[in-house]
């Protein structure tokens, strides 16, 4: 049996495009580490294909090369996974799967009279037969990667991206310690899956998690700038029993809640189209009996309508004497919304109208 080294990054020899083509569902495309597919445009990934068939360069792609043997890494129990080349890999198997054209400005400098734009792989097989088996044949650099330790994986993920405009949160989700596990499994809850209405395509609802999770292990709305939910992320991996107790716990909290905020918010609502005020709803959700919860989503509604008037009334005339100045303070706070001052006091507007509403119901 091969001994399997502790980390190992090789440069096999470069096989054509049509090789990895006929393997594509060997490959693991989703590992826990990878940031979410389908970033690039239409006219990025066509571009791609531009390059391989005028013959340029493509950068290498790394993959986790599991062909020697068992291991606890091998989440999908796949030959491979990848670890950094997702979009190119999707680009290619796109054009081949006919769901990728070439753009419409497309030139093929063999022979620039040629009129090849909007022209798919099949058609490319039919009229232009040769030109097909240039991107068939097409060498593909891949660096097989060889390891048992996730940690080393997800650094040198890390390493490759550090130069991309990655955001805070897909460069946590690669990051060691548990906490980048939990925060997956609190995005794979119902609310994240089917309440949130914000785009979820550069890693924003594992943002929001990870700062559901921080409120909830330090007891308290507090900083989630990504220095603040950075170093969390990076502390835990250095966490002594204690402090793993307390985070699962937390974890546990977080999931209860997000339980509740299921059953308030319809799907994809309106209320949840920014991120950046999820942490305050969780925190007043997170305060409230389960009788004053199923009135929580009637005053926001009606909130967010005073908010708008009030915003109408400001701007007409800032001395009116219906401008409310506590709704002006609360979308001043709403500009910030990684500080904890911004937390704690939208925190507290919130339920002292929510109480308000609530005197009001039962006035009536």
């Amino acid at each position: 049996m091969k001994k399997i080294p502790k980390f190992r990054v090789r440069r096999e020899d470069a096989r054509p495009l049509s090789w990895w083509k006929s393997r594509k569902d060997k490959i693991d495309m989703t590992p826990s580490y990878q940031r979410k597919g389908r970033l690039w445009s239409t006219a990025d990934k066509g571009y791609l294909i531009d390059s391989i068939l005028n013959g340029f360069d493509v950068p290498k792609l790394y993959v986790a090369d599991y062909t020697w043997g068992e291991s606890g890494l091998n989440e999908s129990k796949l030959p491979y996974a990848i670890i950094d080349g997702k979009q190119r890999f999707e680009a290619i198997f796109d054009f081949f799967e006919g769901k990728l054209v070439l753009n419409s400005d497309f030139v093929y400098r063999e022979d620039p009279a040629l009129k090849l734009g909007g022209l798919g792989y099949r058609d490319l097989q039919k009229k232009y037969s040769e030109i097909a088996e240039e991107f068939d044949i097409y060498p593909l650099d891949v660096m097989s990667v060889f390891s048992e330790s996730e940690d080393l994986i997800n650094d040198l993920f890390v390493r490759l991206n550090r130069s991309k405009p990655l955001t805070g949160a897909e460069l946590r989700n690669a990051m060691g310690g548990p906490v980048p596990s939990i925060v997956r499994e609190i995005t794979e809850q119902p609310f994240f899956q089917q309440s949130i209405r914000f785009s979820c395509t550069r890693g924003q609802d594992q943002n929001a998690a990870a700062k559901l999770l921080l409120f909830e292990f330090h007891g308290r709305p507090d900083e989630t700038k990504k220095n603040n939910l950075d170093k969390f992320v990076q502390d835990s991996a250095t966490f002594d029993e204690g402090q793993q107790a307390r985070l699962k716990l937390s974890a546990r909290s977080v999931v209860d809640t997000l339980g509740d905020m299921e059953r308030i918010f319809l799907p994809r609502d309106q209320l949840l189209t920014s991120a950046g005020i999820l942490p305050v709803y969780y925190w007043l959700v997170r305060d409230l009996g389960e009788e004053k919860q199923v009135l929580l989503r009637g005053f926001l509604v009606d909130f967010e309508a005073s908010r708008m008037n009030n915003r109408q009334l400001l701007k007409l005339d800032p001395q009116d004497a219906q401008v409310d100045n506590e709704l002006v303070e609360y979308d001043n706070y709403n500009r910030s919304t990684n500080d904890q001052i911004s937390h704690m006091n939208r925190y507290v507007i919130l339920k002292k109208r929510f109480d308000q509403y609530m005197a009001g119901l039962t006035k009536d």
